[in-house]
């Protein structure tokens, strides 16, 4: 029996989470990232500003050429974050074989729900609506790489202006090819900026002309990619959705707008990232032994330290400090800093035995569990640590 794949992804999901905090931004053009005249980029943009030529990756300083009035608004991840997990959460309320791919996409296997698929689509896209107010796009057929590709048409071919698509896309079981024959080249996975100019010399400029090419002769010009880009252009894609993968480590990093000198301020980010990161590890119920730092200067050089501890920890205290023993290994006095990240590897379940003399760490963990509880509840911001 084919498969029935589901693929959601949120529609500019940035603005929209913008726009559940501030209404007055519907409608407008919009832009989440940094200032122009910092280095700025544009991470999300609103479908009005998207209706002047503005795109995400694009610099900011670009994107107020492209549109005078556009109103800049400062990213706040944490709180993309919250909204993520609120939509995986009711995906997961559907069906437990989910596979988020990234923070606003994931991927459903519907092959055993009884309702018809287009029932499915239009109440899980409502249920987000009426729920988050969050608008978000839908593609269904018999595999992951059709199903996304679906979901990008439907985005595509959308009629709405200066909103979002809303879309749906369903491509029934055997139609695989023919859904992709028209459509452009680098719409395929495989097919990067090298590849599609490759195709272009040799007259290749839809999907349905690789899928006509010989499958040898893409090989022969390819390596193994020509294999791949051949049975892809067939629609044949037999990945399973994957609900759960190994956790090899955990980590957060931050680029900032401006070149930041203070230690006082990369000591603070720095505490910040190491309290996401053990909420990560505590809730998932890891803990990890090695603390890796990266650091990127003012030129773009880039470097990375870790330091492995004795035993495994989840603990945000010792991450911070472990991450800033390693920063001042490397950092003079004075140096500007471009970016700045904490990860923790070697993770594994925590391993606790509590000695006579670990009463405090325990206090701690027992701490920073009740808070975990307090702030998955109500809010990242509704309590911290003393500093």
């Amino acid at each position: 029996m084919p498969r029935t794949i589901l693929h959601l992804d949120l529609d500019a999901f940035f603005c929209s989470v913008e726009e559940t905090q501030n209404p007055d931004l519907r409608g407008k053009p919009f832009a989440v990232g940094g200032k122009p005249d910092e280095r700025g980029v544009v991470a999300s943009c609103s479908y009005a500003a998207r209706a002047l030529g503005v795109r995400s990756a694009m610099p900011m300083s670009r994107a107020i050429q492209l549109c005078r009035n556009l109103i800049i608004v400062p990213g706040r991840h944490i709180l993309y974050g919250e909204y993520s997990e609120k939509v995986m959460s009711k995906l997961r309320d559907l069906t437990p074989l989910v596979e988020q791919i990234s923070i606003d996409e994931a991927f459903l296997d519907i092959s055993e729900m009884s309702e018809p698929v287009t029932r499915i689509a239009l109440n899980l896209q409502a249920g987000i609506k009426n729920e988050l107010h969050l608008s978000s796009s839908i593609g269904i057929a018999s595999n992951k790489l059709v199903a996304k590709i679906a979901t990008e048409v439907g985005k595509k071919s959308s009629k709405k202006k200066n909103e979002p698509p809303f879309g749906l896309t369903i491509v029934p079981a055997g139609e695989e090819a023919k859904f992709l024959n028209p459509l452009p080249a680098d719409m395929l996975w495989g097919v990067g900026p090298k590849t599609s100019a490759r195709l272009t010399e040799l007259g290749i400029h839809i999907i349905g002309d690789i899928a006509r090419w010989p499958e040898n002769e893409l090989v022969s010009l390819f390596g193994e990619n020509g294999r791949d880009l051949w049975r892809h252009a067939q629609g044949i894609d037999n990945r399973p959705v994957v609900t759960e993968s190994e956790t090899k480590s955990i980590s957060q990093e931050n680029t900032f707008n401006v070149d930041v000198r203070d230690e006082k301020a990369l000591e603070k980010t720095l505490r910040e990232q190491a309290r996401e990161v053990a909420r990560q590890l505590r809730k998932n119920d890891l803990a990890g032994k090695t603390v890796k730092l990266k650091i990127r200067w003012s030129d773009f050089t880039t470097l990375t330290r870790q330091i492995t501890l004795p035993t495994s920890t989840d603990n945000e205290d010792e991450v911070f400090h472990t991450a800033v023993r390693l920063m001042k290994t490397v950092r003079k006095p004075n140096q500007a800093v471009r970016l700045i990240g904490v990860g923790v590897s070697g993770i594994g379940a925590p391993v606790r035995q509590l000695s006579l003399w670990d009463a405090g760490s325990e206090k701690s963990r027992k701490l920073q569990e009740v808070m975990d509880a307090l702030q998955e509840k109500y809010g990242k911001d509704v309590i911290h640590k003393g500093e």
